[in-house]
C-alpha cells in the first residue's frame, strides 16, 4: 500500500508525542506526507520530533499541552486547525504506567492520577475532536490500548483499569461516530521498550529485568518503530471501514497473558 499517497497532506495530532510510540508514530506520520501537530507536557522533546519531521522534508509543529485539562486541549485542536485548514486524525497516545503496587498498598492519588491522565484525558481528548472531524466530513481517533486492560497483572490495576475503560470509550464512540463517517480504533501494542516500560529501546531483547511487562514468556519484544507499520495502516483505511476494533501487535493471546 502506498501510504504516502494514500496520507500526504492529511493533518495528525498526537499526544504524547516527544517520546516512545508517539514519537515514532509521528515520524512515520510525517515521513507519510501528512502534516504532525506534536503535543506533549515536554517542550524539548516534542519539538525535537517536530524538528526531525520538518528536516526530513514534512510539516509538523510542536505545542505544549497538558491532555488532562480540556482548555488546553481545545487551544491545540484550534491551532492545528488554524495552521493547516483541518484535523483528519487524532492519536490519543499519552499515558502512564502508574504505580506498580498491591492493591491493599496502592496510593489514592497516583491511583487516581493514573486513572485521569489515562483514561479521562483519553475522554477529553476524543471529545474536542469531534465537532472538527464532523467538519471535515469524517475522519479517524485512534487510541493506545493496552493487553494489560484485557488480561491485568498483579500490582497494575491502576494501569489495567484505565486501559479497559479506554477499550470500552472506543467501542461506545465507534457506534456514536458511525454515522458521521468517524471510524475508531484500538491499538494494541503489547510490550514494547520504552522509558515507561523501564527498558530504554537500546536494550537487548533478554534485557528485561525490572519490567514485568517486558517479562512475559514468548511475547514479541518492540522497539516504538515496530508500532508505527499499524498506526500507517489504520490512518490509511476508509473513514467508513473498521470502526471500534482492536489491532494487537501482541505475540500471544490476549486472554493468556
Amino acid at each position: 500500500m502506498n501510504y504516502q499517497s494514500d496520507l500526504g497532506g492529511q493533518v495528525a495530532v498526537i499526544s504524547g508525542a516527544g517520546r516512545g510510540i508517539g514519537r515514532a508514530i509521528a515520524l512515520a506520520y510525517g515521513r507519510a506526507g501528512m502534516r504532525v501537530v506534536c503535543a506533549a507536557r515536554n517542550r524539548d522533546q516534542i519539538e525535537q520530533t517536530a524538528t526531525i519531521i520538518k528536516l526530513e522534508g514534512g510539516e509538523a509543529f510542536a505545542q505544549v499541552c497538558d491532555v488532562t485539562k480540556a482548555d488546553q486541549v481545545d487551544t491545540l485542536l484550534a491551532n492545528a486547525v488554524q495552521a493547516y485548514g483541518g484535523v483528519d486524525l487524532v492519536l490519543v497516545n499519552a499515558g502512564t504506567a502508574g504505580e506498580r503496587r498491591a492493591i491493599q498498598a496502592s496510593d489514592i492519588d497516583d491511583w487516581r492520577g493514573t486513572v485521569e491522565l489515562n483514561l479521562i484525558a483519553a475522554y477529553i481528548q476524543s471529545r474536542a475532536a469531534i465537532p472538527h472531524l464532523r467538519t471535515q466530513g469524517g475522519g479517524k481517533i485512534l487510541f493506545m490500548g493496552s493487553g494489560v486492560g484485557r488480561n491485568a497483572m498483579p500490582e497494575t490495576s491502576s494501569y489495567a483499569c484505565s486501559k479497559a475503560g479506554v477499550a470500552m470509550l472506543c467501542r461506545v464512540l465507534a457506534r456514536e461516530l458511525r454515522e458521521n463517517n468517524i471510524a475508531v480504533n484500538e491499538i494494541i501494542p503489547g510490550p514494547v521498550r520504552t522509558e515507561m516500560t523501564g527498558v530504554p529501546q537500546e536494550c537487548e531483547v533478554d534485557d528485561t529485568k525490572g519490567s514485568a511487562i517486558l517479562s512475559v514468556p514468548g511475547e514479541w519484544i518492540k522497539n516504538p518503530p515496530d508500532v508505527a507499520p499499524l498506526a500507517l495502516f489504520l490512518a490509511s483505511l476508509p473513514n467508513n471501514g473498521p470502526s471500534g476494533q482492536s489491532y494487537s501487535l501482541t505475540g500471544r493471546d490476549l486472554g493468556r497473558i
